[in-house]
């Protein structure tokens, strides 16, 4: 293999022209010959037994061709990018040059490369932060959370009222048959939750253990196709009424659910945390801010084949995301008509503020000069172990070396920027009239699907709020019948 030419062209691609010499054809015509002689038919050979030059004698050399150009492509491709230092982000473009003889090829190959970026301005920038403030109001909140989460339930020989779990066994009927998703046994409902279509939990309220009942319900207008504006029957029957048992908010409460002795501690424990994660949130929407100048400043031709190859992976993240919610992606494009085309199309733009910020992150990295020692990464491989509960031998089975690495300059580079620029309060923003549509995530394509349910009936969805962090424990006995937050449920399709 020998390179005859290596010239840069535009939008940071590099047209190698490689020429594949005779010794290394020849090797690969005799691959070619190995590989095809089973399905090339030869008088008085058996299938595969045909020699190369009885092969050649009939059909011409140039039968081993096209698979000996194929086979002799990747080898020589990937030596010329080694001779040539090149830093290849995508796959190459290929172009057979003149004529293929015994004597070789040569062929064109056009390659997306690691664009060069010029740094713009990155310090002395100024972004909004936000200021921090934990009031009483919050502290609450959090501590309602605590309550919540250790009130039980408790059995009570009385007819249900809202707040009252109520243990139920139902199935709905449309026109007198049964409709798919409409049943559910020993089913816990919190009356009062909203997680039932409208009208279920107000009827089941007044029902006691051992009691029956036809519930009548009428669908909503805006409900699924095959149930919107139907008039359904539940029949309900009611096994067990419960009620909550709220632990009385004391200093016993902050022993038992704590390790501190007293609720005051427990309260100022409960602001402390509260405000070092407004504060880390703060931090991070601060460097991201600044950030996003740092990668709107850069100079630099991005090759397309990077922006392509982040939107993918942006879209096998959301592949991986909706999977763990039990939903199959191809079954998720039905659900929603969505072309994945249309993922794609979305991504792009997200894909192209991503590559621009990793680009400007890098080229941080080269101007300072920016290191990570082995033992900088034998200490985050610790912190890492600390973090996820494992050991770090075992960390290390997960995370390599080198992406352990680049996650510590990033670091570094980006605690340059923040270092060197100043906050300021952020202005308030009006919200926009006359839409209701909620922000698009930056690295998602497209919003997660709620998963669905077969075995409750109809309900109107809302997303689970994000579970509060808690205080440390004292070890203790685990309560035997905890209340659980109401779940929502949605009509099987």
């Amino acid at each position: 293999m020998s390179v005859k030419s290596c010239e840069k062209i535009e939008k940071s691609q590099v047209e190698l022209t490689i020429e594949v010499e005779a010794p290394a054809f020849e090797a690969a015509m005799e691959k070619a010959y190995r590989k095809m002689r089973g399905k090339i038919n030869v008088p008085g050979f058996r299938p595969g037994k045909a020699p190369r030059k009885i092969i050649e004698g009939m059909y011409g050399a140039e039968v081993f061709f096209d698979e000996a150009i194929n086979i002799a492509f990747p080898d020589a491709y990937e030596a010329a990018v080694k001779e040539k230092e090149l830093q290849v982000v995508g796959y190459p473009s290929v172009e057979l040059v003149g004529e293929c003889t015994r004597q070789g090829f040569t062929f064109k190959a056009v390659a997306p490369v690691y664009p060069e970026v010029t740094l713009g301005q990155y310090k002395g920038l100024t972004a909004p932060k936000e200021e921090v403030q934990v009031t009483a109001e919050d502290v609450d909140r959090r501590l309602q959370t605590l309550t919540d989460r250790n009130t039980r339930l408790v059995s009570v020989e009385r007819e249900a009222k809202e707040g009252d779990t109520a243990v139920i066994d139902f199935e709905g009927f449309l026109d007198g048959k049964p409709f798919d998703g409409g049943k559910g046994s020993n089913h816990s409902l919190e009356l009062g939750s909203h997680s039932f279509v409208p009208g279920f939990e107000e009827q089941v309220a007044g029902m006691k253990a051992g009691d029956e009942k036809d519930i009548d319900i009428t669908f909503p207008e805006d409900y699924h196709a095959d149930l919107a504006g139907k008039a359904v029957v539940f029949k309900v029957k009611c096994h067990e009424v419960k009620e909550k048992e709220v632990p009385a908010l004391d200093d016993e409460f902050a022993k038992d659910v704590s390790e501190f002795d007293t609720l005051g501690e427990l309260k100022a424990d409960l602001e402390k945390q509260i405000t070092e994660e407004r504060e880390k949130d703060a931090q991070r929407g601060f460097e991201d801010a600044l950030m996003e100048q740092v990668a709107q400043n850069i100079t630099a031709e991005i090759p397309d084949a990077m922006v392509e190859g982040q939107a993918r992976q942006f879209l096998e993240n959301f592949r991986t995301q909706i999977a763990q919610q039990g939903i199959p992606y191809e079954q998720y494009l039905q659900m929603t008509g969505i072309q994945e085309s249309k993922l794609l199309e979305d991504a792009r733009e997200p894909a192209l503020r991503q590559v621009k910020m990793d680009l400007a992150v890098m080229a941080i990295i080269k101007a300072e000069s920016i290191e990570a020692s082995d033992e900088d990464v034998e200490e985050e491989y610790k912190k890492l172990a600390e973090q996820f509960g494992m050991e770090a031998e075992m960390v290390k089975k997960y995370i390599l070396p080198d992406q352990v690495k680049d996650q510590i300059c990033s670091r570094r580079a980006i605690d340059v920027v923040a270092k060197s620029a100043t906050a300021v309060k952020p202005e308030e923003k009006p919200a926009e009239e006359g839409t209701d549509e909620a922000p698009v995530e930056e690295k998602k394509p497209a919003r997660k699907p709620r998963k669905k349910k077969t075995e409750e009936p109809a309900a109107e969805g809302e997303e689970p709020a994000a579970e509060e962090k808690k205080p440390t424990r004292k070890t203790r006995k685990k309560k035997t019948e905890e209340s659980e937050e109401p779940k929502d449920t949605e009509q099987a399709e």
